[in-house]
């Protein structure tokens, strides 16, 4: 899975706006795009959030998983 339709890396924003500006992009994605999240810690937390608020919308794949890195694809079903 090489090809992102987008990336986003969270730390670039200030933590107030990160899981706004990370479900903006998503939102902006088409049916079977895959957009990359690149973090400084895991994104459970947002997982959690996108089973409550995406549910059935989305893909969820770990391709790095710290201890200093975490990117996760995140598709568009």
């Amino acid at each position: 899975m090489s090809q992102f339709a987008a990336k986003i890396y969270a730390p670039a924003y200030e933590p107030k706006d990160r899981h706004p500006a990370i479900f903006r992009l998503f939102d902006s994605l088409n049916s079977g795009e895959v957009m990359e999240l690149t973090n400084d810690h895991d994104p459970r937390p947002l997982h959690y959030q996108f089973m409550m608020e995406r549910e059935g919308q989305f893909t969820w794949e770990y391709l790095e998983e710290g201890p200093d890195v975490w990117r996760v694809a995140i598709g568009k079903k």
